[in-house]
């Protein structure tokens, strides 16, 4: 292909494409004329596959010229859209007109879900006896979820819990007692802390959500006993749901604690009587507790010779269907603004 030609051609594009921009009368018509000219299948690729033909010597010159072509185009359909633009909107703005007497649109004020209602006012309670909130990481190792709180590898408790696992070393944590480990191998004890937060498991059926919330404390100090477990827990049922109910320890199993404790408490709706809520044995169980196990210290790097704790734990979504007599947990994920305005902030 003579370059004398291949000029000419290049000539003869930007002619017509200068002149088809110039034409066109909305920006939609311009930006499919920018297609035509200048897109991938364009007239201009037709001009860039011709240069490969070209001598080696001639090809610096013929790509600099293409270049200047290209750049003049690109140059001339800005100008013209800026004005096809310009033109448009003064239409649109003349077109239209706003009626200021209208009623303007219904604002819905949002409230906070019970959930975080639930966790922040436990918090607070145990902040009067000197609680402090401690979070963590939602994927967890399986060290710190399992293992560091005595339930190793091949411990009958792993089929407690159904695990959604990340990888052979990492797990969503099924619970917030990894922030327990955490606080015991990043802060020197006394130690009095609460941790809150989502937790998951593969647990789903008409009672149960494969991802809920807990919150769980933790007390460490030099001479901590069942005593106090039973005053702290006592002091928190009345501060929640009202002073006057009563509390109970029943014996049970957990791996991080010895011994273990299920709690109850008098039912808050009936107050003992039995109702439709505690099943008419005056009862409800909020949760589970226990000194911690020699094991867990050793595994966060501290003396249980020295030093003793406990440990509670309280599913929030339980706490807030005792609290406010929510029916049907599927109300908590719905986001329905009716269901949230129930709850006072």
């Amino acid at each position: 292909m003579q370059s004398s030609g291949w000029e000419g051609q290049l000539a003869e594009i930007v002619r017509e494409a200068e002149t088809a921009f110039s034409s066109a009368s909305t920006s939609k018509d311009l930006y499919e004329l920018k297609v035509k000219f200048l897109g991938k299948s364009g007239s201009f690729q037709s001009v860039m596959k011709a240069m490969g033909a070209l001598p080696a010597a001639e090809k610096p010159a013929a790509g600099k010229l293409v270049n200047e072509a290209k750049q003049r185009l690109e140059a001339r359909y800005a100008e013209v859209e800026s004005a096809l633009k310009s033109k448009e909107l003064g239409e649109r703005l003349a077109a239209e007109s706003l009626d200021l007497t209208l009623p303007g649109t219904a604002w819905t004020p949002g409230a906070q879900h019970p959930v975080t209602l639930v966790m922040d006012e436990i918090a607070e309670i145990m902040s009067r006896l000197g609680y402090a909130v401690r979070t963590g990481p939602l994927i967890e190792s399986d060290r710190n979820n399992f293992e560091a709180l005595n339930v190793p590898k091949d411990h009958p408790a792993r089929d407690m819990q159904d695990t959604f696992y990340i990888d052979e070393h990492h797990v969503l944590r099924t619970q917030t007692s990894p922030i327990q480990i955490r606080v015991m191998e990043s802060e020197a004890p006394p130690l009095r802390v609460v941790a809150p937060g989502a937790v998951f498991r593969c647990d789903a059926d008409v009672s149960h959500s494969p991802n809920f919330h807990q919150i769980e404390g933790l007390c460490v100090d030099r001479r901590v006993s069942m005593a106090d477990l039973k005053g702290t827990i006592t002091f928190f049922v009345g501060e929640f749901f009202g002073r006057g109910l009563k509390t109970r320890f029943r014996p049970s199993f957990f791996p991080f604690t010895e011994p273990s404790a299920e709690m109850d408490c008098q039912c808050p709706l009936c107050k003992g009587k039995g109702c439709r809520m505690c099943g008419q044995s005056g009862w409800i169980e909020i949760g589970g507790c226990g000194l911690v196990h020699p094991n867990v210290f050793q595994s966060a790097g501290l003396d249980p010779k020295q030093w003793q704790g406990f440990a509670f734990g309280f599913g929030i979504e339980r706490m807030a269907i005792i609290k406010y007599g929510i029916t049907d947990i599927r109300l908590y994920t719905e986001n329905d603004v009716r269901f949230l305005k129930q709850f006072p902030s």
